[in-house]
């Protein structure tokens, strides 16, 4: 009697093919939840960015009775102080203003440097008290600048001095003036407007609205 072998089958069963859709499937869902994690994160980061300048901003002004920036008002009276202080290379007028236009928010200029230099050597935030310029601005959470500007918000009204972030996504733009304030990009203490993409770009006029294909600079209110 002749015997034929039965062929074996080739390929993928029913049972192995769901096995590898249900990984796939696990793995894009943690993808995608690490994603959403890394962007609450640096969402995180930009508020407590904000909030950190206006403590130290406050905090400056309890122990020195003076602004940071416009403390001076010559550069002896800021390095006799000692310790970092003797780093120091900015000063101001010791006016009781700090000044810092719109195109000195991201660009270092006028006080705006001052400013990160005294909070730095005050130690109420971390840094180089020596870097000045551009240099002396803090890097935020999205890979942009921190920068402080006065008359840069409210729209209207009084000018007050505010502490800016640049490269914002639109998303966490959003999420931030939501935490913040109220979702509004053109009312409240944080105004939003549109920036070039990978560019530090100064604040200017406040956006009706926020669209996650977009970036943005933030300026809140101290």
């Amino acid at each position: 009697m002749e015997y034929r072998k039965l062929a074996r089958q080739s390929g993928f069963t029913l049972v192995e093919i769901a096995i590898v859709l249900v990984i796939i499937g696990l793995l894009l869902g943690g993808v995608l939840k690490g994603q959403e994690m890394i962007e609450n994160a640096k969402v995180k980061n930009g508020v407590n960015d904000m909030n950190g300048v206006i403590a130290a901003y406050q905090s400056y002004i309890d122990r020195f009775r003076r602004l940071p920036g416009d403390d001076g008002p010559n550069l002896a009276a800021l390095t006799g102080r000692g310790g970092s202080w003797a780093t120091v290379t900015q000063f101001g007028n010791n006016n009781g203003v700090i000044l810092s236009g719109t195109a000195d928010v991201f660009g270092g200029g006028n006080e705006s440097d001052n400013f990160w230099q005294h909070l730095k050597a005050a130690g109420f935030i971390s840094g180089n008290p020596a870097d000045a310029g551009v240099n002396a601005l803090p890097r935020n959470a999205f890979n942009g600048l921190i920068g402080i500007g006065t008359g840069v918000t409210p729209a209207a009204g009084t000018a007050v001095l505010s502490v800016c972030i640049s490269q914002v996504p639109g998303k966490a733009a959003r999420a931030i003036d939501t935490q913040l304030d109220d979702s509004l990009p053109n009312l409240g203490s944080i105004l939003a407007t549109l920036g070039v993409p990978g560019a530090n770009t100064a604040p200017g006029a406040a956006v009706a609205t926020y669209s996650d294909d977009n970036q943005y600079t933030l300026c809140r209110a101290l």
